[in-house]
């Protein structure tokens, strides 16, 4: 074939079109809406869609907590209540109650009255729906000897009649920084400080990455390597969206100061329970609330307070 030919045949040859940025993402939309019509429709060859899948699939797709109006929020409680319904045949009512005006809340322990006696610990693991299986919990007491100041000292796991002669004891958890490490840590937004104090996390925003459990200085953070399993019978049917609504495997979750409970008046399920009154809560901006008073009158210390952080949790003696 002379070089005329070749050249001839070259021209006629149709050139496949240059793949460009736009082209890609293109052919990738496409590709994605297909999958999404046949998750839609149920998801696999001769699976009928059902409500369930419907309301799993709208809760994929919804936005982060603090992006949502107010229509949203109501929204996604609304699906959240309808998915107990169907899952565990259950009336619950998840709150999405916004913080109060003129309302900081603060904590103090007073480590001269707990005896060690964990009523604390029982009532956040019911009031918060805590895995059963492994037995998380968010609260912590240390038994510390004399003199001792730094919970990393002390015995957090003891199994003997308290109180004990000659120890005290510290009740460690989530201690809601103003300038908390765990939500600088966090890459995909999914914590953050609501304008009451209370540092919060968006469940379905969350990686499980545990940046903010490397990141907190005060053992505040848990994960969950399972799915969370609570009893039928024991599941508490009173939830916030930001608090005790029940969470999924593989991400992170802490105390919210009973979120569910505070932004109604009432106290947190830890000092509510507290046999001895070692536990104070209240509104740091109210001059004659409770925890004002210990502030003012008491000798009151801060854990590690040399990091800045600028815990709301107080340790006091009386």
């Amino acid at each position: 074939m002379d070089d005329r030919n070749k050249k001839e045949d070259r021209k006629n040859k149709k050139t496949p079109p240059k793949t460009t940025r736009r082209t890609f993402l293109k052919g990738l939309s496409i590709a994605a809406a297909a999958g999404s019509a046949g998750l839609v429709t149920g998801g696999c060859v001769g699976s009928p869609p059902t409500e369930e899948m419907g309301l799993k699939w709208e809760e994929f797709f919804k936005k982060n907590y603090r992006l949502m109006t107010h229509e949203e929020k109501n929204e996604t409680v609304a699906r959240l209540e309808r998915l107990a319904k169907i899952r565990y045949d259950l009336d619950i009512q998840v709150a999405n109650q916004e913080p109060l005006e003129q309302v900081l809340y603060g904590y103090a322990f007073n480590i001269s009255r707990c005896k060690g006696y964990m009523d604390c610990v029982e009532a956040c693991v019911k009031e918060n729906n805590l895995d059963r299986r492994s037995k998380t919990q968010y609260i912590r007491l240390f038994e510390m000897d004399p003199g001792q100041l730094d919970p990393t000292s002390g015995e957090g796991k003891y199994f003997h009649e308290v109180p004990v002669e000659r120890k005290f004891y510290m009740g460690v958890q989530c201690f809601h920084c103003e300038n908390a490490p765990c939500i600088k840590a966090c890459p995909t937004k999914a914590t953050w400080r609501e304008p009451d104090g209370i540092v919060v996390v968006d469940y379905d925003w969350c990686i499980g990455c545990r940046y903010c459990l490397a990141a907190c200085p005060y053992w505040g953070r848990r994960f969950n390597w399972g799915a969370p399993q609570v009893p039928r019978g024991e599941i508490n049917p009173k939830q916030h969206y930001l608090g005790n609504r029940m969470r999924m495997k593989g991400v992170m979750e802490k105390c919210t100061f009973c979120i569910q409970r505070t932004r109604q008046g009432k106290l947190p399920a830890c000092a509510d329970a507290c046999p001895t009154g070692s536990r104070v809560f209240g509104n740091l901006l109210d001059p004659d609330s409770e925890i004002r008073f210990v502030l003012a009158n008491k000798k009151v210390f801060r854990f590690k307070e040399d990091l800045g952080t600028d815990p709301k949790f107080w340790y006091f003696m009386d």
